[in-house]
């Protein structure tokens, strides 16, 4: 079974280099729609059987936009299990400005998960958040009939749980970097097993001709 993954269209917040997290939820750019209308467009051939997305606004509206684009659209089924990583007191708060205040703490959110401490800004642990988002993607392959399925998410969440479900150990989960809004990674799954095969990684390709500036920012 074919699984399909998505970070929603680039937000304001992302523009400004601030960050989201789990409920900092800033509105979708204006060019951020046509994005999203190219990604439906690669896209509408496929004949998901659903499409599961983050139920926050700026991930909702990307599955939305995606799914008025497919031939055959399907039900899209919103879930907190896929909401960005909490950031607690971060959210909202510019990045560069971040990194001054807790340095190295920053880059390992970046680059090392398995040295990432949230307890200063009352953040959500890298394990919590594997649980919920790896869960949902076992609970949807176990109860699909054939798919394959759409997953519409964030940044550091999705890049953390794609990179954990083809079996990568912590430490290893950003060693690929993050991932690009509206980008297209591709996993094949066998039932709910792991690991899963990386068949496609971040892929922006079909967005070359709107000139995208890719934007890795949380």
């Amino acid at each position: 079974m074919k699984l399909y993954f998505t970070r929603h269209g680039k937000t304001q917040w992302n523009q400004e280099k601030r960050f989201q997290g789990m409920m900092g939820d800033s509105p979708l750019l204006a060019e951020s729609f046509q994005a999203i209308e190219t990604l439906g467009e690669t896209l509408k051939d496929i004949p998901f059987e659903k499409i599961y997305s983050s139920s926050a606004r700026r991930a909702y509206l990307t599955a939305e936009g995606i799914k008025s684009r497919l031939t055959h659209p399907v039900e899209i089924i919103r879930t907190d299990d896929l909401r960005e990583l909490g950031l607690g007191s971060l959210e909202g708060q510019l990045v560069d400005a971040m990194h001054e205040k807790y340095g190295t703490n920053m880059d390992n959110l970046r680059r090392r998960l398995d040295l990432y401490d949230p307890a200063p800004f009352g953040g959500e642990t890298v394990e919590q958040m594997l649980k919920r988002t790896t869960g949902l993607v076992h609970q949807a392959v176990a109860e699909a009939q054939e798919g394959p399925l759409l997953f519409v998410g964030h940044g550091a969440s999705l890049t953390a749980a794609i990179q954990a479900l083809t079996g990568k150990p912590i430490a290893e989960l950003r060693a690929m970097g993050g991932l690009y809004n509206n980008s297209l990674t591709i996993l094949e799954a066998d039932e709910s097993t792991e690991p899963y095969k990386l068949l496609q990684w971040n892929e922006i390709d079909f967005l070359d001709k709107l000139n995208q500036n890719p934007d890795a920012i949380l």
